[in-house]
């Protein structure tokens, strides 16, 4: 486990707005169960575990809190966090979550995807350690299979994969920067938080993700999740 130097202003929001199309399932993939869990209670534990100390924000879609609140009672899930209305996209999502933060806080807040409930406390802790000494930080893993660029004409040609990495989450920002960054107009081009930090002119720094840390949008990566679990 890494070593916590976290201080009481620091945050963490969980972004869960997914409506699971792509699992294919009635039930919104956050909610859907893991080893008999809900996949957004195994994400929040695993920042619990890292810091007990970090305050959590859940941010979902306003009809979604109430069947979500349910879950927690029917498997005596007692993480103490807050529950905030998710957005139209990502940007709006992530600003709400920024939004209940208080004004005094300037620690670091990092903003994780729900349904990546195997991020390791190690990436976790290299990603606020980073945001401290850079002030915003990612974390990423080299991309492993051949990569070809398609070209307008519908040539296509390989590329280095060396220059390029695989996005995880969580992207951590000093909270002061996050709120800058984040007072801007949204922009298509915002696919992700540190997108947003960019496009502000900060430069964000990469350090080491984990390959467990996946992100479960389809039945197949559930099945990778049982796999996991049971390995």
């Amino acid at each position: 486990m890494s070593m916590v130097r976290n201080s009481d202003s620091d945050y963490g929001i969980i972004v869960a707005g997914g409506k699971g199309t792509r699992m294919g399932a009635t039930v919104p993939k956050q909610f859907l169960c893991v080893g008999g869990e809900p996949v957004l209670m195994r994400t929040l534990r695993r920042f619990h575990d890292y810091n007990p100390r970090l305050s959590l924000i859940v941010v979902l879609p306003h009809e979604q809190q109430d069947y979500w609140r349910q879950l927690c009672r029917e498997h005596h899930f007692d993480i103490v966090h807050q529950c905030v209305d998710g957005g139209v996209t990502r940007f709006h999502s992530s600003l709400s979550g920024l939004s209940v933060i208080p004004e005094e806080a300037d620690g670091i807040v990092a903003i994780h995807d729900g349904v990546r409930p195997f991020v390791s406390e190690e990436t976790i802790g290299r990603c606020f350690e980073a945001a401290r000494n850079e002030e915003a930080a990612i974390p990423v893993m080299p991309v492993v299979e051949t990569l070809r660029r398609v070209e307008s004409d519908g040539q296509s040609h390989n590329v280095s994969r060396s220059c390029y990495r695989n996005v995880q989450t969580p992207q951590c920002f000093r909270i002061s920067l996050a709120r800058a960054a984040f007072s801007q107009p949204y922009r298509e081009d915002f696919t992700d938080d540190a997108s947003v930090v960019e496009a502000y002119g900060h430069k964000v720094a990469m350090v080491a993700g984990n390959r467990e840390n996946i992100k479960l949008t389809t039945p197949f990566e559930l099945k990778v999740a049982e796999a996991l679990l049971n390995r």
